[in-house]
């Protein structure tokens, strides 16, 4: 599913909801998540999961194609932890 399809379903499934409404609903929530992941805290959605940022080591990496050596830099990425009710909801 991809977001405007969401942002649809999401129209769709409230009577007084207009597409546009829903579009601003979705971004806000999405930015929302955003910010508090820049900010550094973590956004739990309790029964779905959890959203942190993990930082990653700099280490050494190796160019698939000339096989060359490359310092990869340390960085911090996106993580998502799905809560207990998402994994058994997705188990069945």
């Amino acid at each position: 599913m991809t977001k405007s399809e969401f942002i649809t379903e999401l129209a769709n499934s409230v009577d007084y909801l207009s597409l546009k409404e829903a579009t601003i609903i979705v971004n806000t929530f999405f930015e929302a998540i955003a910010d508090e992941l820049i900010s550094g805290s973590k956004v739990e959605l309790r029964g779905f999961g959890s959203f942190k940022v993990k930082e990653r080591q700099s280490r050494i990496g190796r160019n698939p194609k000339s096989g060359t050596k490359v310092s990869v830099p340390r960085k911090k990425v996106p993580y998502f932890k799905p809560g207990k009710e998402l994994r058994l909801l997705i188990d069945q």
